[in-house]
């Protein structure tokens, strides 16, 4: 084909650089095949792999898909094949495919190479490294992306949990546990209740797909067991640890639950200092006492530990709680979603889980919920109780949730209560303003806060609105004389600065006249001197779209502001 047609062709078969696509030059592969890395063809191959899958094509230009054509050196495409087994461990055959084009007309080559996915729980490295995609960009391998590959679930691999004991009978469980597995079950199928009630216990275990054919699981023993016969699964470990500790991490009791953990569930969650936490809403006189954690705060969390526990680790799932302040869970295994705020807003299960007979007993006995939706009802219980979002760090092959059980900031609380219009989403955002990490938002989702008037910015700090940013020195005017307009015209705002919807409003309505402050408030309609300095005065200034006539002296008497 000729030039204008490979072109073309590239452009309607890999139309865009995505996780999946990559277009590259390299012009010539005696440099470019294994040179420096995440610069070369075998670190495309690492990073492309390590996702889903998909195609380097090499010899044209990135975003115009001009033929620049590359030089083979002594590779052919069998040769190159080769190179790239050789050169990236772990890397699949079965896939690994070059195609390779010369154009009729120019005699430029171009080579398409086809990058199979990662087998499972083998990650692929290039010059010692793993490397991944985000979108078009190429590097490192994070935490979360490892760890979702190395405990990636395999379909079609044996599930430890729904292997037979052959050493167990039906006397190896607890009839207490037997019997609040029936209750569950019993809620979760009502229209077989009447039924349930009729099964003897080898019947009513099978149909809970707890035990299969009458014999004895692994995730029977788990839920169900009695205590002395854990040893029927060693080396691994069926231990849930609480710990109670103080503010100041020192450890004040404990306590090791063991088999069955259907029940360990309740015993644990009767543990918990579960206190009331009183807090004024806003123009209210009586205080709202709600207790610090819901009841379904205290066993989803729990339950989901149990449910995605990688039990061949041999580790214990932890719960600490901090006295009258958080509670944390954590459990061995990977987040299979891998990304919390693709449940939340999605509301989207897994498709795989790690233990899945397990996840189908605790289902079929009403421990979790596999349709998504139990961790979005965490966080809107979280909300409707004014606490912080729960927090999730999935790292180090764990999963470990923090539950803040108390207001923490009272501006945050006081936004939730004023404004029930917000969505999940926008109040996840508003969160991580409260928790001072702004970092964690794209520059859209910022500003999508601000046109919303729910966060104000003090220097390089971003509040809530109704909180007191600290002053800064550098940025107060009254203290800073090098801003003084007679020495030092005020320049514009920088092009990045985020101007919120308030301060907008307020230079709209101001013309070239200077103005007193009393003058201002009149224009936005506002008789609270503090809420008008806080959330249109003081970022204006900030952002030098209003200037003080006495910026030496603040509280000049004469003062006036204009607008720049």
């Amino acid at each position: 084909m000729t030039e204008n047609e490979l072109r073309e062709y590239i452009r309607m078969n890999y139309p865009k650089e995505n996780e999946a696509n990559e277009w590259k030059e390299f012009k010539n592969l005696k440099n470019d095949f294994n040179g420096k890395e995440k610069n070369d063809i075998i670190s495309y191959v690492s990073g492309i792999s390590n996702m889903d899958g998909g195609n380097l094509v090499i010899g044209v230009v990135d975003q115009t898909l001009e033929i620049v054509g590359t030089d083979t050196y002594n590779y052919d495409t069998d040769v190159a094949k080769l190179r790239i087994k050789d050169q990236c461990a772990n890397v699949p055959t079965d896939g690994l495919t070059i195609d390779e084009y010369i154009t009729d007309d120019t005699q430029k080559t171009v080579w398409v190479i086809h990058i199979p996915k990662h087998l499972p729980r083998l990650p692929v490295y290039a010059h010692s490294k793993a490397f991944q995609r985000i979108g078009s960009s190429l590097i490192d391998i994070t935490k979360g992306r490892m760890d979702a590959i190395l405990f990636e679930p395999v379909p079609n691999d044996t599930d430890w949990t729904a292997e037979i004991l052959p050493q167990a009978t039906i006397d190896s469980l607890d009839p207490e546990a037997i019997k609040k597995a029936r209750e569950g079950y019993k809620r979760y199928k009502p229209k077989n209740a009447e039924l349930c009630d009729q099964w003897d216990d080898v019947t009513f275990l099978n149909k809970a797909h707890i035990t299969i054919d009458g014999k004895i699981t692994r995730a029977a023993l788990i839920l169900l067991g009695k205590e002395e016969n854990e040893w029927m699964i060693n080396p691994c470990v069926c231990k849930v640890r609480w710990c109670l500790k103080t503010l100041d991490n020192g450890n004040k009791d404990y306590e090791i639950y063991s088999m069955p953990l259907i029940l360990a569930v309740d015993e644990l969650a009767s543990n918990v200092r579960n206190t009331k936490v009183r807090f004024l809403r806003p123009g209210s006189m009586q205080p709202d006492m709600p207790r610090r954690y819901d009841d379904f705060t205290l066993r989803e969390p729990l339950c989901n530990c149990i449910a995605h526990q990688l039990w061949t680790a041999g580790a214990r799932i932890e719960v600490v709680e901090f006295e009258d302040d958080r509670l944390i869970f954590q459990n061995y295994g990977p987040f299979i979603p891998t990304s919390v705020m693709q449940v939340v807003m999605n509301d989207s299960p897994s498709s795989y889980y790690l233990n899945p007979f397990l996840v189908e007993a605790m289902r079929n006995v009403d421990l979790i919920d596999t349709e998504g939706g139990g961790i979005r009802h965490l966080f809107k219980l979280q909300r409707e109780r004014m606490f912080p979002m729960p927090e999730y760090d999935i790292n180090d092959g764990k999963v470990k949730l923090t539950i803040t059980g108390h207001v923490v900031n009272k501006a945050y609380a006081d936004l939730l209560i004023e404004r029930p219009e917000l969505t999940l989403e926008e109040v996840m955002y508003l969160d991580c303003i409260a928790k001072r990490h702004p970092e964690r938002l794209t520059s859209a989702q910022l500003q999508k806060l601000v046109d919303k008037d729910l966060i104000v910015r003090n220097g390089e700090e971003w509040f809530v609105i109704g909180e007191t940013p600290p002053i800064n020195p550098s940025t107060n005017p009254s203290t800073n004389p090098s801003t003084n307009p007679s020495t030092n015209p005020p320049t514009n705002p920088p092009t990045n600065t985020v101007i919120s919807e308030r301060v907008k409003r307020l230079l709209n309505l101001m013309d070239n006249s200077e103005y007193s402050l009393s003058q201002l408030m009149n224009l936005v309609n506002l008789k609270d001197r503090r809420s008008f300095t806080l959330n249109y005065l003081n970022p204006a200034l900030e952002n030098n779209v209003i200037v003080m006539t006495h910026p030496e002296q603040k509280n000049h008497r004469d003062q006036r502001y204009r607008k720049v």
